[in-house]
């Protein structure tokens, strides 16, 4: 069940990007916004979605991994690094169960955990600190517990955090900003997002 209701996400995902794509519409969302001075050196954008701010990263000089499962995304991305020689390298992956071979100064992922169920979410998130260099930052949003707006998932395959849930798996790391944002969604119900970004302990990460 949770694969199939995640493939189904995913096909929601891929028409919502060709629509972007065909109108243009590239705008950084707030989240993004909020990430993008913290990128530098070499940059893992897991779940990038659009590839937005993969491309603003690449276009500041960043070396630039972005990993999507949406065929419709990843095509665009590769089109737009290949169009402005941008150092973009664009995959198409299951993110559920992708191995990262790389270390990165900064991760990001923005908007994808909540998809997962529980135990694979947890396991990406581990997989994802593993993988920041010392003095690297991670950056990391989803919706969390308090969320009423809940029709993009099926009941048993998706996980929704608890409030200060992040903060917790960050322990002992430097944290530079813990936000919480909710957004209105229709039928009068909310999206609650939690944001951290955070500091690996060690040497200071690489600059771009």
């Amino acid at each position: 069940m949770g694969a199939v209701t995640f493939d189904q996400s995913i096909a929601f995902f891929d028409e919502q990007f060709a629509r972007q794509i065909r109108d243009h519409d590239f705008q950084l969302n707030p989240f993004e916004t909020a990430a993008l001075p913290h990128l530098q050196g070499r940059v893992l954008d897991f779940g990038c979605g659009m590839g937005n701010l993969a491309v603003a990263a690449a276009r500041r000089g960043c070396r630039v991994t972005a990993l999507d499962a949406s065929a419709a995304a990843i095509e665009h991305l590769r089109q737009v690094a290949a169009a402005e020689g941008l150092g973009l390298d664009a995959a198409q992956v299951d993110l559920r169960n992708h191995a990262i071979d790389a270390d990165f100064d900064c991760v990001v992922s923005i908007g994808l955990l909540m998809f997962f169920d529980c135990p694979t979410a947890l396991r990406a998130l581990a997989q994802l600190q593993a993988h920041v260099k010392p003095g690297g930052t991670a950056i990391v949003n989803l919706l969390v517990e308090g969320t009423t707006y809940l029709d993009m998932f099926d009941p048993g395959s998706h996980c929704l955090f608890e409030r200060d849930e992040l903060a917790r798996r960050f322990e002992g790391w430097t944290i530079l900003a813990s936000e919480f944002a909710d957004y209105p969604a229709p039928g009068a119900r909310t999206k609650c997002f939690a944001t951290i970004i955070a500091r690996k302990p060690g040497a200071a990460a690489a600059q771009a």
